[in-house]
């Protein structure tokens, strides 16, 4: 038996709790783990709640995150000892996921823990890190320097925001960060931001084409936000997307795009190629010190998940939630 986050649907409604699970009840996968670490992010804490239909079958283990050490392995690709790292797959959706103490996953799924991490840290940065650094890449595809301007990031507090903060910054872009939340001003401010909006500039209807503010931008907001970020970026500028905090709609028009030749990048975390994720890891490795994952986690127990999903989608928790297993 082992412990894990356990959610089940009934008619009255969704349910999470800590739970005792048997190993016998592990989905299917050719590599088994004993979970060091996990994370808690939006979406799971939608999960845990209820307040989106995040899980797909029941019952669910939560957790889109973890890190842990192989048990046994029928994989050519990982032996038991072996330390490793997930993100995403649809795991903690439609797959157990990682905030529990055992896992059964697909090798395909799996990448090496860099060995520049301690497994805490690596899911002090976890999928929000991973996608703050997956737009950051886009942003330099897209040709971007510091040279061309600053980068505005829209939900700066949250975890994608947190490091892409500290990342661009860390590349030498001038940051502006977007928050609701002003009292975090100088949180945003140690991570390197260099100038401060409150997120009213951003988040009502605005006009088609704004003045040009902006060489790039990491949205992790969508709706209006999203919009007035496309309509306010330079020619020639590149916006990426990967959130939805916001909310999903995008009632924009295309004028930013013909008439001032922006390109809108669209982040996926989830699906990405195995490859993509080893090279963002790798850039994290190179970029991150454990100064800067201590400025942006912290740390709680499985047991505290529970309330800790509430206090994420209200908006009190900043940076990112690491999970000791």
């Amino acid at each position: 038996m082992f412990n894990a986050i356990l959610i089940n649907k009934s008619e009255q409604g969704y349910q999470a709790t800590l739970s005792k699970v048997s190993e016998q009840e592990l989905p299917e996968g050719d590599v088994q783990i004993a979970v060091t670490a996990s994370t808690l992010n939006y979406k799971d804490a939608l999960a845990i709640t209820g307040k989106s239909p995040v899980v797909r079958q029941f019952p669910m283990v939560p957790g889109i995150d973890l890190v842990g050490e192989v048990l046994s392995s029928d994989s050519d690709r990982f032996q038991a000892g072996d330390q490793v790292l997930l993100n995403g797959f649809g795991v903690g959706e439609t797959h157990w996921g990682g905030l529990a103490e055992r896992a059964s996953l697909k090798s395909d799924w799996l990448i090496a823990l860099p060995t520049a991490f301690t497994p805490e840290q690596a899911m002090a940065i976890g999928t929000a890190g991973y996608t703050a650094m997956l737009s950051v890449l886009a942003l330099e595809k897209h040709g971007l320097t510091p040279a061309h301007g600053p980068i505005l990031v829209t939900g700066a507090n949250g975890g994608v925001g947190s490091y892409a903060v500290r990342i661009l910054s860390k590349l030498g872009f001038d940051v502006v960060a977007s928050t609701g939340r002003p009292e975090e001003s100088d949180y945003l401010k140690r991570l390197g931001a260099s100038d401060i909006i409150d997120r009213s500039e951003l988040c009502e209807s605005g006009r088609p084409l704004q003045k040009e503010r902006w060489a790039g931008v990491v949205d992790c907001v969508g709706s209006h936000t999203l919009v007035n970020a496309c309509a306010s970026t330079r020619y020639g500028g590149a916006v990426t997307s990967c959130g939805l905090a916001q909310g999903m709609d995008f009632p924009a028009t295309v004028m930013p795009f013909i008439l001032r030749g922006i390109t809108l990048y669209g982040i996926d975390s989830v699906m990405r190629p195995l490859a993509d994720r080893e090279t963002a890891w790798q850039r994290l490795a190179e970029l991150l010190s454990a100064e800067d994952l201590d400025q942006i986690g912290a740390t709680i127990s499985l047991a505290d998940s529970l309330d800790y999903a509430e206090k994420l989608l209200d908006g009190s928790v900043r940076g990112r939630v690491i999970v000791k297993v």
